[in-house]
């Protein structure tokens, strides 16, 4: 089972455009789209499709539309009640797969829900393959919440992966070894964040990206899976290093990819496959993704994990 934390969910509203965006234009829309969003709450919708239990942790009051939307899904969804309106993302998809997004802050969190949300957690920890840790922070939590949760997960003996940015980042980051979760998944802007490294280096060489993702696991995290857009993917663990290459992929939407890219390798690791077996899913997942419109997560059949190219990375030998 994989049990989903989304502290910050959103509604995703997608508006696709025929033609590329014009600022300060009036432009038609071809589509507008919404869907109960945030990246734990992604990761749970793809793990329902593939037949993993999945149960999604978040605040939201327990009659919000969010929620019965999840439930509604086949979404195991345990809202933490709490007050104010979920914030709306929204979401510019221009044809050549360019996507802006326009993230909101979200309501402001209490000390109290925030407990709720730990307690809903360790109440799962023991019957969970993993917890996953995934988003942004709303206002009102403080940047080390990751940080001190995944210290307090992992004492209750609970694997835990993360997926963030910003501030919560770098104090997770800051906070290592003690912070360090099972699983981290940057992407090259985020890892070059705390490394100091240039991030269209790392997103554009495998072997820059994987000697930036050594750097976490010299400091207690045990597998790093760094996204790397376009390039696919790099895994990075203390016994070796390895690179994967996508499908080709006509790009629609990248929203929701990266998402669905640590979704796979989860879904490696439960089905017991091997470190390279999988990173090919998490890239094949991710690139599937790409090539569907909005938030859309792709279903196990549109998955081809046989056509991603997996190779080791020999990290004493540069690139």
């Amino acid at each position: 089972m994989i049990v989903t934390l989304t502290p910050n969910p959103s509604h995703d509203r997608t508006v696709a455009l025929p033609a590329a965006l014009v600022r300060g234009a009036v432009q038609r829309a071809e589509s507008v789209t919404s869907q109960a969003g945030g990246k734990g709450v992604n990761i749970s919708r793809a793990s329902v499709a593939a037949g993993i239990p999945s149960i999604a942790v978040l605040p939201a009051p327990p009659e919000d539309p969010f929620v019965l939307e999840l439930l509604s899904a086949g979404i195991d969804c345990r809202a933490v009640p709490t007050t104010g309106t979920l914030r709306v993302n929204i979401t510019i998809s221009e044809p050549d797969g360019t996507t802006t997004k326009l993230n909101s802050p979200g309501p402001t969190v209490t000390d109290e829900v925030l407990t709720g949300l730990t307690e809903s957690l360790l109440r799962r920890a023991a019957s969970a393959d993993w917890l996953v840790l995934a988003g942004s922070l709303p206002p009102g939590a403080p940047a080390t919440w990751y940080a001190e949760l995944v210290e307090v997960l992992r004492g209750h003996g609970a694997r835990v992966a993360v997926d963030t940015s910003e501030a919560p980042l770098q104090a997770l980051v800051e906070g290592l070894p003690d912070s360090a979760p099972h699983l981290m998944k940057p992407n090259g802007e985020e890892l070059a964040s705390f490394t100091g490294a240039d991030a269209d280096l790392l997103e554009s060489d495998p072997y820059a990206a994987a000697k930036a993702a050594r750097t976490l696991v010299d400091r207690g995290v045990e597998t790093v899976l760094a996204t790397l857009g376009a390039n696919g993917a790099v895994l990075v663990n203390a016994q070796g290093a390895w690179h994967a290459t996508p499908p080709p992929t006509t790009v629609v939407s990248t929203v929701g990819a990266g998402d669905s890219s640590l979704f796979g390798y989860l879904l490696g690791d439960i089905r017991q496959r091997n470190p390279a077996q999988r990173l090919a899913l998490a890239v094949a997942y991710g690139s599937a993704a790409a090539g569907l419109p909005g938030t859309t997560i792709p279903h196990p059949t549109q998955v081809t994990p046989e056509l991603v190219s997996v190779r080791d990375l020999d990290l004493t030998q540069g690139g």
